[in-house]
């Protein structure tokens, strides 16, 4: 169901998110964000002066590569545009991501290695979503090469949210091993 119709309204900023997901020749994975911030009015900034309408106050970029099990092989940050003229040194401090595994814990993990001054907010909450692109990007690859199809993935998501609810119709119809009856208790 879309949206109720609005009331008269100004816009004023607009924030932009896009997501890839690939497979690399190398057999690691790529998954690259972009957030992007843009004001529909020109506004001075101290460090950039002038900033016009519909350019961006934020761009940022990051490209996570990730082996099969979702552990962090590389990781490239860039501050394209930024309104402050540090705001690119924080990119460096996501290197220390290296290692770490995307899943469980995820923006946890983000908060402790990048956090507060040693990070930049954007790009952390970016790098949050991306751990969602990443399951959705590598599991029904998987499964597909394994003989699947691209839902054997989404087994894994079984609890995670309304559609995927254990005493729900996906969850009994998917895999009605795992399903609870209609109002179960699902606090397992």
């Amino acid at each position: 169901m879309p949206l109720s119709d609005p009331v008269e309204r100004e816009p004023l900023h607009r924030r932009r998110y896009v997501f890839d997901g690939y497979r690399r020749g190398d057999g690691l994975w790529d998954i690259e964000g972009r957030i992007v911030d843009t004001k529909s009015y020109s506004f001075s900034n101290h460090d950039r002066g002038t900033i016009p309408a519909g350019e961006p106050v934020h761009e940022m970029a990051v490209r996570l590569t990730l082996d099969d099990d979702f552990v962090v092989r590389e990781i490239e940050a860039a501050t394209e545009h930024g309104p402050f003229a540090v705001c690119p040194g924080a990119t460096a401090s996501y290197r220390a991501l290296v290692g770490h595994t995307v899943g469980g814990g995820w923006r946890r993990t983000l908060r402790k290695v990048a956090g507060g001054w040693a990070g930049c907010t954007h790009i952390t909450e970016l790098l949050g979503a991306m751990g969602t692109v990443a399951f959705q990007t590598i599991a029904p690859a998987r499964a597909r090469a394994a003989g699947g199809h691209d839902g054997d993935g989404e087994r894994a998501l079984i609890g995670s949210c309304h559609a995927f609810r254990r005493d729900g119709p996906v969850v009994r119809r998917q895999w009605p091993a795992d399903a609870l009856p209609p109002g179960g208790d699902d606090t397992a």
